[in-house]
């Protein structure tokens, strides 16, 4: 696989783990890349490990912040860096709160992070003002837990299932534009959010034949969905899961 500096992408949670991963390795492949993220410190030393840092831009924003006009934002994106070719969606929050502690407000923050911004991302990227028309391609984390519950889950799970459905829904509304847009669903990965809790990771070895997985391996699969390579796939959710957690 293979892009050229013509191709831009938006990346979302760019400053850390999977956004991280996928930024760089865009980036390394000849693509321009506009990395966003809330920590303006982590997101520049992303690019220091850049190979290209002449084609990594970056913009620091929190996307809840003011997710009503995350369309308006995208528009603004591309009136600064031009037409996009795509966008990998991978900032989100995890929490695990049983029942009985639960309460719209964690509802409505849980709701606000993993669903509404990237669907209101995705609204303004599917904009044939904002996109470069066939060969756009919009690749969307999930979680395995949108189909593999456990207890505690009930507002990621629920967030992260309902990203799934419309995603999907929206791949269908927006293909006859060539306009591709995938989910991906990834088990336990190895990243700052998940390393802050090693003691649960040591728990979970047993359900991974292949190990606990990398942030490049979630990065390989949605740059590939981001190319040409995968020109005949949208509206798929791709489980990335050691071979183990189903």
């Amino acid at each position: 696989m293979d892009f050229n500096k013509e191709q831009i992408f938006i990346v979302t949670g760019a400053s850390s783990g999977l956004g991280e991963a996928t930024a760089i390795m865009l980036n390394k492949l000849g693509a321009t890349v506009i990395g966003i993220g809330r920590n303006l410190s982590r997101l520049e030393t992303m690019k220091s490990k850049c190979l290209n840092p002449d084609n990594m831009f970056l913009e620091q924003k929190d996307l809840a912040d003011d997710i009503e006009n995350l369309p308006k934002y995208v528009k603004e994106l591309k009136e600064k860096y031009g037409k996009f070719s795509g966008m990998a969606y991978c900032a989100g929050v995890a929490g695990i709160v049983p029942i009985h502690a639960q309460d719209y407000n964690n509802l409505i923050n849980i709701f606000n992070a993993n669903y509404f911004c990237p669907v209101l991302m995705t609204k303004g990227l599917v904009n044939k003002r904002n996109n470069i028309g066939t060969r756009t391609s919009i690749v969307v984390i999930s979680s395995i837990a949108a189909i593999s519950n456990d207890k505690g889950h009930l507002a990621y799970s629920g967030s992260k299932s309902a990203l799934c459905s419309s995603m999907k829904s929206i791949a269908r509304e927006v293909a006859n534009t060539g306009i591709r847009i995938n989910t991906i669903l990834p088990s336990c990965i190895k990243t700052p959010m998940t390393m802050l809790d090693e003691e649960y990771l040591n728990t979970q070895k047993e359900f991974y034949p292949f190990g606990i997985g990398e942030p490049d391996d979630v990065a390989n699969m949605i740059v590939y969905l981001l190319s040409d390579k995968a020109k005949f796939i949208s509206g798929q959710n791709y489980v990335i899961d050691s071979g183990g957690v189903l």
